[in-house]
């Protein structure tokens, strides 16, 4: 039985991607994750990507692998300025769909603890595309 399993299948994984995206769009922590979606693909094509990635990530059919060749986060973002502000705001994000949701129990504990390390992963020092255009 795999996580994707645990926690409910991929239907309750879309539900959640889903909510998560609702709360990055409408809530003032989502205001930065919003301008880094706006400067890439944007949030409708996160909302697919996410679940695309976390279908495999916690043990289902890895989508985003078949899609993209790996399933590589850091390589995934490397491109994107993460600061720790924004590490926090995800997960403030996905802890709140995950409680809206109704997910709880160990295997949702443990679900937490492996976002906050790869969130935690992710902050880097790329400079922000704002300053690019601040430069002459």
């Amino acid at each position: 039985m795999s996580a994707l399993d645990d926690f409910g299948g991929e239907a309750r994984l879309r539900e959640l991607v889903e909510a998560f995206y609702d709360l990055i769009e409408t809530l003032p922590e989502g205001s930065n994750l919003r301008r880094l979606h706006a400067r890439g693909h944007g949030v409708a094509h996160a909302r697919v990507e996410q679940f695309n990635f976390l279908s495999g990530f916690m043990g289902g059919r890895a989508y985003y692998k078949e899609k993209h060749g790996h399933m590589d986060v850091k390589l995934m973002h490397a491109h994107v300025p993460i600061r720790k502000a924004d590490a926090e705001n995800w997960l403030f994000c996905m802890n709140k769909a995950l409680d809206d949701e109704g997910h709880k129990g160990p295997h949702i504990d443990k679900l937490r603890m492996v976002f906050t390390r790869v969130a935690t992963i992710l902050i880097n020092n790329v400079p922000d595309w704002e300053d690019d255009l601040r430069r002459p």
